[in-house]
């Protein structure tokens, strides 16, 4: 079993969070894993994104163009970003939000008009409302769970085999939304 997931998203969003659960998932099952984080700018907003290499044994923590297995794309645009290192049966989940960066605050550049749309061109895509379930819940940070809930739909662990991920990655007071927001997110899929 071999499996290369991209995380991306823009600061605040939980990316690194993500990567985590994931690889102490990973670990829990038995498998090697390694991760590879950019998040230069993402305390003002930038671009953050995450590989998560998970099998028997993983050789380099990044994934090489055009081979990942799945995609978590925290924000419409960053999914574009990051499309080249999709495999083209790769699954590649989105969520509802734009964030615009500092170029189109700027003026410099536009928000492409439909990301999502690009995306479906190539690749089978979820667009997933995350940030609405994370706001409806209680704490839009848990964003970042709702799309690890709709992703763990499609890989072969237990919601236990998840939990217990979550458990072991998040602090005890904000256990019990985080937890939810996983289970909302699989809900969506399932």
């Amino acid at each position: 079993m071999k499996i290369d997931i991209i995380i991306c998203g823009v600061g605040g969003q939980g990316v690194l969070l993500a990567s985590e659960v994931l690889g102490r998932l990973a670990i829990s099952c038995g498998l090697d894993v390694k991760k590879s984080e950019i998040h230069g700018m993402a305390q003002r907003g930038g671009s953050v994104f995450s590989h998560v290499r998970m099998a028997e044994k993983v050789y380099s923590p990044v994934i090489p163009l055009g081979t990942a297995d799945y995609m978590l794309a925290f924000e419409e645009l960053e999914a574009l970003r990051y499309a080249q290192y999709l495999k083209p049966d790769a699954k590649v989940l989105i969520n509802k939000q734009r964030v615009n960066p500092l170029t189109v605050l700027s003026g410099e550049a536009k928000y492409p008009e439909d990301p999502v749309a690009m995306m479906r061109r190539h690749f089978s895509v979820w667009h997933i409302p995350a940030l609405d379930v994370a706001k409806a819940i209680g704490n839009p940070r848990a964003l970042n769970m709702v799309m690890l809930g709709a992703l763990s739909t499609f890989l072969p662990w237990s919601e236990e085999t998840w939990l217990s991920a979550i458990e072991m990655s998040i602090p005890s007071r904000f256990l019990e939304i985080n937890k939810k927001a996983f289970l909302e997110g699989r809900a969506l899929i399932s």
